[in-house]
């Protein structure tokens, strides 16, 4: 059973990130909702996901700030400290949920980064390298 919340006055249910960011997109003014819908609503395969590391480094001079990620988070085992970030994800692996909680960071869901910004301000959109597939390496003109 899912449970409900409301934003601007509206009752949403919880869980249904691609409805509730429609909403968003539609009703604010903000770009940065279009954009996150315009992810959710992509192909599984442009959702690429993102290290720890690299978001360690694509965050360092941001304090403060939310990393976004419309795709999953993994960890690096090669990073041996991990800074204090809050970041909201579709999906967390195990050992990348328990490091981002360890260092007193945050791991958020989109329900949640609407309730606490619904513009998207102090949010940092970033994304995994979408043309590291195998498939990709065949694409282009011939050799």
């Amino acid at each position: 059973m899912h449970s409900c919340f409301t934003l601007f006055g509206i009752f949403l249910l919880a869980g249904s990130s691609l409805q509730l960011y429609q909403f968003l997109a539609r009703r604010t003014n903000s770009s940065f909702n279009q954009v996150v819908l315009k992810r959710l609503m992509s192909p599984r395969r442009l959702k690429a996901p993102i290290s720890l590391s690299k978001m360690s480094r694509l965050m360092k001079g941001k304090e403060g700030c939310t990393a976004v990620v419309v795709g999953s988070v993994t960890d690096d085992i090669r990073m041996v400290h991990v800074p204090k970030m809050s970041v909201c994800a579709l999906r967390f692996t195990e050992t990348a949920r328990r490091r981002i909680e360890l260092a007193g960071g945050e791991c958020l869901t989109f329900d949640q980064l609407a309730l606490r910004c619904p513009k998207g301000s102090k949010c940092v959109l970033l994304r995994g390298a979408t043309r590291s597939r195998e498939a990709d390496k065949h694409f282009g003109p011939a050799p």
